[in-house]
């Protein structure tokens, strides 16, 4: 069984709750408990995947994702695919030169290197911004006069050969049959510090009230105010996933066999609030490195 990577690229707002809050937005998305890294969970991916896959094939669905029913023992069997938490890459923020800028940091950057090894891929080594600076390409727009200001952070700029690197692979990672794309993303990524970029996931994500009508009044209905928590359109998200040989009975297809009824690409809806225009993600699965 063989590591393999995917990544979600955010064509709309992304909303994957965790129910219910205590705190000030009353739907937050989910995050990571240790780090506040916001996250899709795998539960939620394997769902829509399953679907996706059904609609060309309900076997292949089943031999990936277990039998759909179980009327007894002799139909039990475990799914080939095992899939992991898709967590954040990088996040659109809202900077004073260029629009807008595709964040990341070296915490992040580390984790996704060491599963991209695990994949079979090298990766660029990562750049340390020390504290107020921000490491860009040589091509950055997001500089004016030296700065990189996002939201409420006022950054030096500092030009980085890493950050230009990691620009054209993680824009490859995400556009790999866009050029246009890939240049756009490439000229607009940075690498910010550990403790900024912890400040902007936790602040830069969209916050949007919403309200319910009382259908006899025309009007909002008594108490129906509630606020909910999006990650961003454009946002990028990366996760794990590995295939076995079958383990459904009378079906000895390998590994490998099992890998090409995955889709490479695929347009998916993720989590909730469909009915308003949220979830739509694209899931992009390259192939596993021997």
């Amino acid at each position: 069984m063989k590591t393999r990577l995917f990544h979600l690229h955010a064509l709309s707002a992304l909303h994957c709750g965790t129910g219910q809050s205590v705190g000030v937005v009353d739907l937050p998305i989910a995050r990571e408990k240790a780090t506040k890294l916001p996250i899709v969970p795998g539960s939620s991916l394997r769902g829509v995947l399953r679907s996706d896959v059904e609609s060309q094939s309900e076997g292949d669905a089943q031999t990936l994702f277990g039998p759909s029913r179980i009327g007894g023992d002799d139909e039990s069997f475990a799914g080939a695919l095992a899939i992991g938490d898709a967590c954040l890459l990088t996040l659109p923020v809202r900077c004073l030169g260029g629009i807008v800028c595709y964040a990341t940091s070296p915490f992040i950057l580390n984790r996704y290197a060491r599963d991209r090894r695990r994949a079979g891929f090298v990766a660029p080594s990562v750049p340390l911004p020390v504290k107020l600076e921000a490491a860009v390409p040589q091509d950055s727009v997001n500089r004016v006069s030296g700065k990189v200001v996002l939201e409420d952070l006022d950054l030096t700029a500092r030009t980085d050969g890493a950050a230009g690197e990691w620009a054209q692979h993680l824009a490859k990672a995400a556009h790999a049959d866009d050029e246009a794309a890939r240049e756009d993303f490439s000229k607009r990524f940075a690498i910010l510090p550990d403790d900024a970029m912890d400040f902007l996931y936790e602040t830069g994500t969209e916050v949007r009230a919403r309200i319910a009508i009382d259908p006899n009044t025309g009007t909002v209905k008594q108490g129906a105010l509630w606020y909910e928590e999006n990650l961003p359109s454009e946002a990028i998200l990366w996760g794990v996933f590995a295939i076995s040989v079958s383990l459904r009975p009378n079906d000895e297809r390998s590994e490998g066999d099992l890998v090409a009824t995955m889709p490479k690409e695929a347009l998916l809806q993720l989590g909730g609030k469909a009915g308003v225009g949220r979830g739509l993600v694209r899931f992009l699965a390259p192939e596993a490195v021997a």
